[in-house]
């Protein structure tokens, strides 16, 4: 059904996904709710939801499913427990599903194979140093810090180090990297699959929107 689909990706403001009647607390699973309540900021906590519910969106999108079973899953390889680690799609081994959200930004990402998506502020900038190299290649870390200006290269960089991350760093990810300049983000995603571009929100978001995607 999802081979030879190109990823489905979006960025959009917090607000913009709480804002949509249809999407509210009410779809997340027991374990999703107990952890939105361990967080007190609210805003975070805000940022929190609209993550879980923007990548049910993408996912029913994408899969045809109604988005109270289009809820991902998490599992620690680590640890081997459920509830935290990389999300997935329960029956759906070989779809990817990735999230993100930072200050008042959301991205999701749902595609074949691997999938990585991560969002920040464009204003943000990434450091220290010592957490910069433990991600990122030291060669491009040099050519940005010789910029005038290094802090939004390396922002980008650091956007698409955690995308790439995700989705496991593996060989033959490809990326995309959008600067939302409206929302004031830089996101990327990364997958195997191809990412034709990063889906416009207020498509998505429109009543009616979360219907299953073309072939």
């Amino acid at each position: 059904m999802n081979a030879g689909r190109a990823v489905l990706a979006v960025v959009a403001a917090t607000g913009e996904v709480l804002a949509r009647p249809e999407l509210h607390e009410g779809l997340l699973a027991p374990w999703e709710r107990r952890r939105l309540d361990r967080v007190r900021v609210p805003a975070r906590r805000d940022d929190v939801l609209a993550a879980r519910l923007l990548v049910r969106l993408c996912a029913a999108r994408f899969t045809g499913l109604p988005l109270g079973a289009s809820g991902p899953r998490q599992y620690c390889a680590e640890c081997g427990r459920s509830g935290h680690g990389r999300p997935y799609l329960d029956g759906r081994p070989g779809l990817g599903v990735s999230v993100s959200h930072a200050d008042g930004l959301v991205a999701a990402a749902v595609g074949p194979g691997p999938v990585g998506v991560d969002v920040e502020p464009a204003t943000r900038r990434p450091g220290p140093p010592s957490v910069l190299r433990r991600l990122l290649p030291e060669a491009d870390l040099r050519e940005a810090a010789a910029r005038p200006d290094p802090g939004p290269a390396l922002l980008r960089l650091w956007v698409r180090g955690e995308a790439l991350f995700k989705a496991g760093g593996g060989p033959g990810l490809r990326l995309l990297e959008r600067t939302d300049r409206e929302r004031g983000a830089v996101a990327a995603v990364a997958a195997e699959a191809p990412v034709a571009a990063f889906s416009p929100p207020e498509e998505l978001l429109r009543p009616g929107g979360a219907g299953p995607l073309g072939p």
